[in-house]
């Protein structure tokens, strides 16, 4: 059983930035892949970005390449999202979430663990 832990929302304005983290008690990265999802009101959960331990670029969505980053600290056991030029429609809950695989997916419905949820809202 992995849990997910994440922290770092907040409020901000237009064009500002935040740093999220998600605090995993997973012993090994190895074999997991990690990613960011997020839900806005009334629209369904969507892929922000995902990283692969075994390698490889992350994969970003299209709506936040070139202001949003994924990196992690294997000391920590901790991945983190860097969002830049923050837009209002960047407003939703940020939920890490993890699948024992090698492949990114897109598709939250393939990670088998998630977070409980961190809230970002940009004002315009």
């Amino acid at each position: 059983q992995v849990q997910l832990v994440e922290s770092g929302g907040g409020l901000v304005q237009a064009g500002g930035s935040l740093r999220l983290s998600c605090a995993t008690s997973a012993r090994t990265f190895s074999g997991i892949t990690m990613a960011w999802f997020r839900q806005a009101p009334g629209k369904e959960r969507e892929f922000v970005v995902g990283i692969s331990w075994s390698g490889g670029r992350p994969n970003y969505a299209d709506s936040v390449k070139g202001r949003f980053t994924i990196s992690r600290d294997n000391t920590k056991n901790t991945v983190y999202l860097q969002m830049n030029s923050l837009k209002p429609e960047d407003t939703a809950v940020y939920y890490c979430a993890a699948r024992a695989s090698t492949i990114v997916s897109v598709v939250s419905g393939l990670y088998n663990y998630w977070g409980q949820g961190t809230q970002v809202t940009v004002s315009s």
